[in-house]
């Protein structure tokens, strides 16, 4: 159906200093819409102090098949953990 609103992908917060997490989609002609909407659907008994909605269309992800070459790299890097460091002696409460 080629008249039909675009997807919007809705994402929450539920408190403050949360992160934002994805809870679902709605269909809206615009962003305003959108807000509106996904706040009556996702929001109806005080869930979020704040929303975004983002047009389905704009988001870009990664292909799950290209998996080994985005993050097996990492595991080559054991510096980033911090089990690859020794503490002093004089620091016992970390």
């Amino acid at each position: 159906m080629s008249d039909a609103w675009p997807l919007w992908e809705v994402f929450v917060r539920a408190r403050r200093g949360l992160s934002h997490t994805h809870v679902g989609s709605v269909h809206a002609a615009d962003g305003e819409t959108a807000l509106q909407a996904a706040r009556d659907l996702f929001t109806r008994r005080q869930e979020g102090v704040s929303l975004w909605v983002v047009p389905s269309a704009e988001i870009v992800a990664s292909d799950p098949s290209a998996e080994a070459e985005l993050f097996e790299p990492a595991a080559d890097k054991a510096y980033r953990f911090p089990t690859s460091y020794e503490l002093p002696a004089d620091v016992d409460h970390m």
